[in-house]
């Protein structure tokens, strides 16, 4: 019984991928059988031009550490020494 249905199995998978590759004529998606039998596109080239680049300058915003005498800047805020 498991040979019958290996068998079976073998079968539909050749069947169905033997399907998929005759759906498109044997050229591929997007292609078609042309009058004489060769591979054509089904559209035009979509071409696509470039649009200007802008670049933008970096806003740097500077803030002044400033602390007390006996203070430094230490991870992020005013410590003592």
């Amino acid at each position: 019984m498991k040979y019958l249905f290996a068998a079976v199995m073998l079968a539909s998978a050749v069947v169905g991928f033997s399907e998929a590759a005759s759906a498109a004529g044997g050229c591929g998606p997007g292609w078609f059988r042309g009058p004489y039998g060769g591979c054509r596109p089904m559209g035009r080239a979509v071409v696509v031009a470039p649009g200007p680049v802008v670049v933008a300058p970096p806003v740097v915003v500077v803030r002044p550490r400033v602390c007390p005498y006996g203070f430094r800047w230490y991870a992020g805020r005013c410590r003592p020494f």
